[in-house]
């Protein structure tokens, strides 16, 4: 039994078998990423952004207090 013999058949179920589930699962896997994000999944971004926008202007709410009680208050930290 030759080299080629011996390839032939794994090489046929690969083409036959494995190669078009292959191809299926990333193209569909390709669109899904192409598709860019769901609404529920904007409104949550934005969601999230306006939070953190909170956040930060209660961080530097909380800073200023700081620095006008304790001035010094970066430095020991």
């Amino acid at each position: 039994m030759s080299v080629v013999e011996f390839l032939v058949v794994p090489v046929i179920v690969f083409m036959v078998i494995v190669a078009p589930i292959w191809l299926v699962l990333h193209y569909r896997s390709q669109s899904k990423v192409n598709r860019g994000l769901s609404k529920e999944e904007t409104e949550a971004l934005v969601l999230l952004t306006q939070k953190s926008e909170r956040m930060s202007e209660r961080l530097k709410t909380l800073e200023a207090i700081l620095d006008a009680e304790v001035p010094d208050w970066r430095e020991r930290a």
